[in-house]
């Protein structure tokens, strides 16, 4: 049976217009227990927990790793002492003790401890996470073509395409970047999360029907740090950079559910949530161990109502936020993948073609001079006429392969690192196989 723990609603008009009062969300410190949104009793086997891992922990130091007020941790421990879980080891002289468990706390904490080992922050309710996904929604920052134009720079990109990201980042919705290989799609999509410069609060892990959800992923998740101007905010929720979740081939079914881990009996949220207010990239597109339509099939719903299924380790199914872009990279032309249905919730098909001529020169230039290499317009016009016209298409990858090539050989040779037409050949016999009848043609 699916439960609503909490209303989400629809991606709708007021996801659209950013206004002042819509992005405020900030996570207070709680003063009370009730504050938190969690019970007595889940905490208390949480410090139980914690206090048998480590052996003796002070107040204080309980009080850091729950990620709690320590006026707060101060009277849960009063408690303890009080039914005789915990017990005073020590004094650290300024106003707090040392505590360990007493025979009965470390019962508690075993017994606890059997129903999950998960001994991290104390979790922030599930309702307080779907309010900051909507209050916090990617959709509410909108990069101009100044952004748009900074994020991509060093990149050599025809003035149309940037159009075509720019309105497709400001729809917030699902882009297919597709073209032939070596042609900076990835790169390009892994720069597009620049464009969102706004931090968010992201939970380091959640509650959600009893069950632990760890959220934080330090791979997708970059906390930022110096924000000093900022009031304390509650230290359960990390102040990050916008999300950006990347998978390529390895990518299965499993990663796009929750996940258990069967020997701590603790959760692990799926790469979806892990993206939510962020950029969620699923690089290689159509090389995952399951099939373009299995992907698609599981994310219809999610596309078309901004909304998830998720089902936890206990039968329950819950409804979470479906709220990031959603953006394929692929060698492969979408309709070459999919049928009409999939390609109507992909809106933004995006073509990134192979360079010309001239674009090919600039970025040859730019290369050249990032590697310290001197590019003369013969080498150049050279590499192009034997190499390229009339012969293979030109790609955005060729320059920087060639740079590395003729750097590397002249490192092995101990000579000095130079383009010309026979430095170029070399690289040209190590980049492409003869072609059939050619065998000595790229031979200087």
């Amino acid at each position: 049976m699916t439960r609503t723990l909490v209303e989400i609603p629809a991606p709708g008009r007021e996801d659209c217009v950013p206004s002042p009062d819509s992005r405020a969300f900030f996570p207070a410190p709680p003063v009370t227990l009730a504050d938190t949104g969690l019970n007595s009793l889940f905490l208390e086997e949480l410090a139980c927990k914690l206090l048998l891992q480590h052996g003796m922990l002070s107040g204080k130091e309980l009080a850091e790793r729950l990620c709690l007020p320590f006026k707060l941790v101060e009277n849960l421990l009063y408690e303890l002492k009080q039914q005789l879980i915990v017990t005073y080891h020590g004094t650290t002289g300024l106003s707090d003790f040392i505590y360990i468990l007493s025979e009965k706390g470390q019962r508690k904490a075993l017994l606890a401890r059997e129903q999950s080992a998960y001994t991290g922050p104390a979790p922030v309710p599930y309702s307080a996470y779907v309010e900051s996904v909507r209050l916090q929604a990617l959709t509410l920052e909108k990069p101009d073509l100044a952004t748009l134009r900074q994020a991509l720079t060093g990149l050599v990109l025809p003035e149309k395409l940037l159009m075509q990201l720019g309105c497709a980042l400001h729809s917030g919705q699902a882009i297919f970047l597709y073209g032939e290989p070596g042609n900076g799609k990835t790169e390009t999509a892994l720069r597009l999360a620049r464009c969102f410069r706004e931090h968010i609060f992201l939970p380091q892990a959640l509650l959600i029907e009893g069950q632990v959800v760890q959220l934080y992923d330090r791979q997708s998740h970059v906390p930022v740090d110096g924000e000093t101007e900022q009031p304390r905010h509650d230290q359960r929720w990390l102040l990050i950079q916008r999300p950006m979740v990347t998978v390529g081939g390895e990518m299965d079914m499993a990663s796009l559910e929750i996940g258990y881990n069967q020997h701590t009996r603790v959760c692990e949220a799926s790469l979806q949530m892990k993206g939510n207010c962020g950029i969620f990239i699923v690089d290689d597109f159509g090389r995952q161990k399951i099939g373009p339509e299995q992907v698609l099939n599981r994310w219809i719903l999610p596309l078309e109502k901004g909304i998830d299924y998720l089902t936890l380790p206990n039968g329950t199914k819950f409804q979470t936020p479906f709220r990031s872009i959603l953006l394929f990279c692929s060698n492969t032309s979408p309709a070459g993948l999919l049928d009409e249905a999939f390609l109507r919730r992909l809106p933004y098909k995006i073509h990134m073609a192979n360079p010309d001529e001239a674009a090919f020169r600039v970025i040859m230039r730019e290369e050249a001079a990032g590697c310290g290499l001197a590019c003369p317009e013969e080498a150049l016009e050279y590499l192009l006429a034997r190499h390229f016209r009339g012969i293979r298409p030109l790609r955005g990858c060729y320059p920087r392969d060639f740079c590395r090539y003729i750097l590397n050989q002249a490192s092995f040779a101990g000579t000095e690192a130079r383009i010309s037409p026979a430095t170029l050949d070399e690289a040209a016999a190590l980049c492409w196989p003869p072609l059939a009848g050619e065998q000595g043609r790229c031979s200087a």
